[in-house]
C-alpha cells in the first residue's frame, strides 16, 4: 500500500446497488491512484442488476459483497462519499482527514418489470459515472 493512495469509502444504506455499483466504476476509472471501499449501514447482498449493468461496461463487480460500516469505522480516509440521503444522515464521523462529499442518487431498486428495473439500474450507473469521473478529474 502507498501513501500516495487516497483512500475512498462509499457508503449506501445497503451497499446492495449504488455504492457497489460506485465502487467498480471508481477503480475502473482511476485506475490505482485511489484505494476504494464500499460499505452500507445494513447490508446484505450486492444485486444481480447492479452487477448485470455494470457488465454492460465491461466492470465486473460479481466478485463484490456487501460489507457493514462496521468493518470500517476505525480506518482512516480521504474521502467518505454518500450515495444516499439516509446514509448521509447517518455516517459517523470517521478518524482523520476524511472529506464528506454527498451525492444524492435515486435508488434504483423499485417495483416494475425486469427492463423497468434494469433501466433504472443504468440511470443509477450513470449518474454516478458522470459524478466520479468529475471527482477524478478534479482529484488528479
Amino acid at each position: 500500500m502507498t501513501s500516495q493512495r487516497k483512500r475512498v469509502l462509499i457508503l449506501c444504506t445497503g451497499n446492495v446497488a449504488r455504492s457497489q455499483m460506485a465502487e467498480g466504476l471508481l477503480r475502473h476509472l482511476a485506475g490505482d491512484r485511489f484505494e476504494v471501499f464500499s460499505a452500507g449501514l445494513t447490508p446484505s447482498y450486492v444485486r444481480p442488476n447492479a452487477i448485470a449493468v455494470m457488465k454492460e461496461l465491461g466492470i465486473d463487480i460479481s466478485h463484490h459483497r456487501s460489507k457493514s460500516l462496521n468493518e470500517f469505522l476505525d480506518a482512516p480516509f480521504d474521502y467518505v462519499i454518500t450515495v444516499c440521503d439516509h446514509a448521509s444522515q447517518h455516517c459517523p464521523i470517521f478518524p482523520g482527514p476524511a472529506k464528506r462529499i454527498h451525492w444524492s442518487i435515486k435508488d434504483p431498486v423499485a417495483p416494475g418489470d425486469e427492463e423497468a428495473q434494469l433501466e433504472a439500474f443504468r440511470e443509477a450507473r450513470d449518474d454516478l459515472k458522470n459524478r466520479l469521473a468529475g471527482f477524478v478529474a478534479d482529484e488528479s
